[in-house]
């Protein structure tokens, strides 16, 4: 059966949406091109900072369910909506549930330490917008290894987060990354 226009509401605006599917690109960018093309690797990581940097302004001041403040809870919110959601008896959220909110937040906070630290192996080289700061006297190799690690963690991350739209969309009996790409959701009547 197929829904008319009006049984759908705009859940993410189209900068919410372009920011998502532009982070994917540079990240798939990033990850493909480290070794051999540095310097794409390093724009990209560039770009990436750029990207979570907007996120982070439009987490404060962007649309209703682009703020941070209407969907990031504690980690024992989002522990206690996802055995809810495991029993059956989740609360259903038009945006980002706690779960979505915390993975947010942890994405965010991993993708700030992986470019930092890349930009600061670049320093160390005398190259790259840090090479005239302090960062550039740090060890390049522990650097390296706190930039591969949490590489490894935004992999980790996001094969949750994949794993975690599945689910809830199954759950849930939506499809979220159909929504990613449009922006509305079906809305949920009371009797569903």
């Amino acid at each position: 059966m197929v829904k008319r226009k009006d049984e759908y509401i705009k859940v993410w605006d189209i900068l919410v949406r372009v920011f998502h599917w532009s982070l994917v690109l540079f990240f798939v960018v990033a990850y493909v091109t480290e070794g051999e093309w540095i310097v794409i690797h390093s724009y990209a990581g560039y770009t990436i900072f750029l990207l979570v940097t907007f996120r982070i302004i439009w987490g404060v001041i962007g649309s209703f369910n682009a703020r941070f403040s209407n969907f990031v809870v504690s980690p024992k919110k989002a522990v206690k909506y996802l055995k809810e959601e495991l029993s059956g008896d989740a609360k259903h959220y038009l945006g980002h549930n706690p779960a979505g909110g915390l993975m947010i937040v942890a994405l965010i906070i991993s993708l700030l330490v992986t470019v930092i630290t890349g930009a600061s192996i670049i320093a160390t080289e005398g190259d790259g917008p840090l090479a005239t700061t302090f960062i550039a006297s740090l060890s390049g190799e522990l650097l390296e290894e706190i930039h591969e690690f949490f590489t490894t963690v935004i992999l980790f991350l996001v094969v949750l987060h994949i794993g975690g739209v599945i689910f809830s969309s199954f759950l849930q009996e939506e499809n979220l990354v159909k929504a990613m790409f449009t922006g509305k959701k079906p809305k949920k009547r009371e009797n569903q």
